[in-house]
């Protein structure tokens, strides 16, 4: 997989590809990231990518040419499934998204910065549009940094054990049941004795009931769909 993100702070960017999974699945070649700064394509001799919005307001937004002109120079060199703009009036991520975009080939992520982009980017540009949830950040760089883990994470020899994904939270509609590990016993605290008795049909039964129990009880509306 390639992405390549257009962002104004591609510092923001990089500590976030330069440890854990995300530095070891660059380093493995699974996936490759490259950063495109929106001022490298201003005619403008101040490198100028911002303006005053027309009809007036407060804030700036960002013009279109340089978003146009970098996009247009990486289509040229390759084909993209998505071009996707962080936006906090986007469709809001989840598993299921993630998941999806993780079988993608390659993705342009648009970092929106200031009061956010000329709307003709978003008309005529972008084919999706995604929000990590209900705030506003000061640029669409922590989004983009967000999205690309829930991703990249999921590419076919990331994870060491690649069935760990698949019993994360919201793979499965649930969220994950509780999980323990050495030592059995602390401060009298002790783990649950199933979960040491080795029996693996008992265990797994135990793990299914408490994540449907942990669902239920916290986020009642994934199972809305689902008869209690």
């Amino acid at each position: 997989m390639r992405i390549d993100i257009i962002t104004l702070f591609p510092e923001l960017l990089q500590s976030p590809f330069e440890v854990s999974i995300m530095k070891r699945a660059l380093e493995n070649g699974k996936v490759e990231v490259h950063f495109h700064n929106p001022r490298d394509y201003s005619n403008n001799r101040y490198k100028q990518v911002d303006d005053y919005p027309f009809g007036g307001g407060a804030g700036m937004v960002m013009m279109i040419e340089p978003i146009d002109k970098c996009i247009q120079e990486l289509k040229a060199k390759n084909d993209y499934d998505e071009v996707i703009y962080l936006t906090p009036d986007g469709e809001v991520l989840n598993q299921g998204m993630a998941n999806q975009l993780s079988l993608s080939g390659n993705l342009i992520l648009l970092c929106g910065h200031y009061k956010g982009v000329d709307q003709r980017v978003r008309d005529h540009l972008i084919t999706k549009e995604i929000s990590i949830g209900d705030f506003v950040l000061s640029g669409g760089e922590l989004a983009a940094a967000v999205l690309c883990d829930s991703i990249v994470r999921l590419l076919p020899g990331v994870l060491g054990d690649e069935s760990s994904a698949l019993t994360d939270s919201f793979q499965d509609g649930l969220l994950a049941p509780p999980i323990y590990t050495r030592p059995a016993v602390y401060n009298s605290w002790e783990v649950p004795e199933i979960l040491t008795s080795g029996n693996s049909p008992k265990i797994e039964s135990w793990r299914e009931q408490k994540a449907f129990e942990r669902t239920r009880e916290l986020r009642p509306d994934l199972l809305k769909d689902t008869e209690i």
